[in-house]
């Protein structure tokens, strides 16, 4: 079982790392589920928009909501979310080489969101390989049991990794 995690320390900075990272497994021919997160800042209506990439070849989905300018409030909107998450689902049936997952949040911390689809991926012997934020990053460690593998948040440390988890689960199936 293998199963990675990252954390760039910027604003955004996992979300782009992930990305890189995806396109670059794909140009290496990987097949790849899960998503990675595409940020939009809007100019004068407050925060950057959220979508994500279903991946490998989308669609992309508006997972942010517009909450006003001045709102507080987590502006993740559930059903899109989920509706990503079926996707993804669907897709790990297909056969792929390694999930991505661009972020470990407050709903996978739940239960819900992304974390049954990294669960699904492990027992079928996918690797796992998910973003990470300090506010999630607790839950996570113990959602996964010591069993993660903290990556240095560089592209070529999570090729690396990828080539190692692939090789090691088809030897072992």
């Amino acid at each position: 079982m293998h199963i990675a995690y990252t954390k760039a320390p910027g604003k955004g900075d996992t979300d782009l790392l992930l990305h890189e990272a995806a396109a670059q497994m794909q140009a290496r021919g990987y097949r790849l589920a899960g998503t990675v997160q595409i940020n939009t800042d809007r100019e004068k209506n407050g925060p950057c928009d959220m979508d994500v990439k279903v991946l490998p070849d989308g669609p992309v989905i508006r997972i942010s909501q517009n909450l006003g300018r001045g709102a507080r409030g987590c502006r993740l909107n559930p059903s899109a979310l989920e509706t990503a998450v079926a996707q993804v689902e669907t897709s790990l049936a297909q056969g792929v080489d390694c999930l991505v997952v661009n972020k470990f949040g407050k709903h996978e911390a739940e239960g819900r969101g992304f974390r049954p689809v990294i669960v699904d991926a492990l027992s079928r012997g996918i690797p796992v390989l998910v973003g990470l934020n300090q506010l999630n990053e607790n839950d996570f460690l113990t959602f996964a049991e010591g069993l993660a593998k903290e990556l240095e948040p560089q592209s070529p440390a999570l090729l690396d990794w990828l080539a190692m988890a692939v090789t090691d689960s088809s030897e072992a199936a």
